[in-house]
């Protein structure tokens, strides 16, 4: 789960960053709109993965679901199909997930949500298959 920020977008290029900086896996010094600009990263990427946030090249709208790889935000009524009130708990994603009520994206794509808790958002959870 990713910190969350009112720009999902935003959220996502810091989550990126920060999982770079945990692990550059073997392509230091580079950004990651360095990294996929270069053949050799798409290459890692697409046969292997990391299996993080850094699998996904860019964030793209909810209702952009055609290609990859990209990270997109769920929909209102996507949410609300296993969090009715539109306000998922990071309890209720886990469960979501667990029971087949809510999906994996196709491959090479993530898929992302806030999350609340009881002050409001919380978090973003983000979550995917890798391309390999």
């Amino acid at each position: 789960m990713g910190r969350y920020q009112p720009d999902l977008a935003a959220a996502f290029r810091q989550e990126q960053e920060a999982e770079l900086a945990r692990d550059d896996h073997g392509f230091p010094g580079r950004s990651v709109e360095e990294l996929w600009g270069d053949t050799e990263w798409m290459e890692y990427v697409y046969t292997g993965g990391t299996a993080s946030v850094l699998d996904q090249a860019v964030m793209v709208e909810p209702t952009d679901t055609e290609g990859g790889p990209f990270m997109r935000p769920l929909t209102d009524a996507e949410v609300r199909a296993w969090a009715p009130d539109g306000r998922p708990t990071h309890a209720a994603w886990l469960d979501a997930l667990d029971s087949d009520r809510l999906s994996f994206p196709d491959r090479a794509c993530g898929n992302c949500t806030v999350l609340y808790d009881e002050n409001g958002p919380a978090g973003i959870a983000y979550w995917g298959v890798t391309a390999d």
